[in-house]
């Protein structure tokens, strides 16, 4: 099992940045794929982006040159690096974890609010 506890949100207006933050309870290389998802009021949960245990990435087509995913094993945390923030990005945002034969883990979520 892996318990996720996400920080980092907050309020910034257009044009900001924010670093989200997710720290798991165990050793993240043991973690096949950790991404970042958002949802939006009204809205399904989509994904933002992930990065497997040997740090390769992908991205939503909207965040692409905006978001940097990374992870920094020693600290057992997953970072969500948004430049350009922009309205649309509004959402709640998970951290996710999934390890091989388990259901996927979520974090408790964070919000992220762009003002224009």
């Amino acid at each position: 099992q892996v318990q996720l506890v996400e920080s980092g949100g907050g309020l910034v207006q257009a044009g900001g940045s924010l670093r989200l933050s997710c720290v798991a309870s165990r050793n993240i290389f043991e973690i096949n794929y950790m991404a970042w998802y958002r949802q939006a009021p009204g809205k399904q949960r989509v994904l933002v982006a992930g990065i497997t245990s040997g740090g390769t990435t992908n991205y939503a087509d909207s965040v692409k040159g905006r978001f940097t995913i990374s992870r920094d094993n020693a600290k057992n945390t997953v970072y969500l690096q948004m430049n350009g923030l922009k309205p649309e990005d509004t959402a709640v945002y998970y951290c996710n974890a999934m390890l091989i034969h388990q259901l996927p883990y979520w974090g408790q979520g964070t919000q992220v609010t762009v003002s224009s």
